[in-house]
């Protein structure tokens, strides 16, 4: 592990977050911790890593995991400097966990999941996952994130992600105020004003963390390599409601830099 009493992020960092919408951190937890971490989830699944025959799921979906190694893997010293960094120091809550975890394998068939999207944070009591709300606070979610608990590479099912495609989600959140939007509202479109953002995947080593913020426009694909990959896909989530009276996040910053208003 790095020098952890250096600074997460650098100021560029910060910066390149507020633009692109995201920004990767190395060695974020340890590899001895994710290889307790790959041991619960495996077993979770009933599957063997020593057992290819009986990977016959393009995807396995496992939920929210409270055991030991998780809360550490989410709780490092460099975690919680970049979780200051970029929601607000005092503005989040610790993780108890991680969750959900989608395990792709490789497959020829389709996972039916690899649509682009944004996570949306609220109205979750809805059961058509479809009807659940963001607005452009951000109301319910400090942070998207993507934990690698696997090494992955082009061919290992890589997130996709749209450069920069978070300001013009915040536009379009911007004139329904508190109530936000519905998943399905924003859908409607299939995303296409962030259709010109580049496209980068979230590769990287185990123990690396995506930092994104929470309007990026993201997508699964399918897995063409050749070993499972293992992510995990939480919330940070915040202490509170937006508060006006206190200098603004580079989340926030972000935000009102991409609606037009002043910071």
């Amino acid at each position: 592990m790095p020098n952890t009493t250096q600074p997460s992020l650098s100021m560029a960092e910060v910066e390149q977050f507020i633009e692109d919408g995201f920004v990767r951190l190395d060695h974020a937890f340890g590899t001895d911790v994710a290889r307790l971490c790959l041991a619960e989830l495996w077993s979770a699944m009933g599957l063997s890593p020593d057992r290819p025959e009986e990977w016959r799921q393009p995807v396995v979906r496992l939920g929210f995991m409270t055991q030991p190694p998780f809360v550490e893997a989410a709780n490092t010293p460099r975690l919680h400097d970049a979780y200051d960094a970029l929601a607000g120091k005092g503005r989040w809550i610790a993780p108890n966990g991680l969750g959900t975890f989608p395990v792709r394998f490789p497959s020829e068939q389709d996972p039916g999941d690899a649509g682009w999207h944004v996570d949306v944070s609220f109205g979750t009591d809805n059961p058509d996952f479809m009807q659940w709300r963001a607005n452009v606070k951000s109301r319910g979610r400090a942070l998207l994130m993507l934990f690698l608990f696997s090494d992955v590479g082009p061919d290992d099912a890589p997130t996709r992600i749209r450069v920069g495609s978070h300001k013009a989600i915040a536009r379009q959140l911007l004139p329904y105020g508190e109530q936000g939007m519905t998943l399905g509202e924003l859908a409607a479109g299939n995303f296409g004003d962030t259709e010109s953002c580049d496209e980068v995947l979230a590769t990287g080593a185990q123990g690396t963390v995506y930092l994104c913020h929470p309007f990026l426009v993201h997508a699964a694909q399918p897995h063409r390599g050749k070993e499972p990959r293992f992510m995990a896909q939480p919330p940070l989530l915040p202490r509170g409601e937006f508060d006006p009276a206190l200098p603004p996040s580079p989340v926030q910053i972000a935000i009102r830099k991409a609606c037009g208003l002043e910071f």
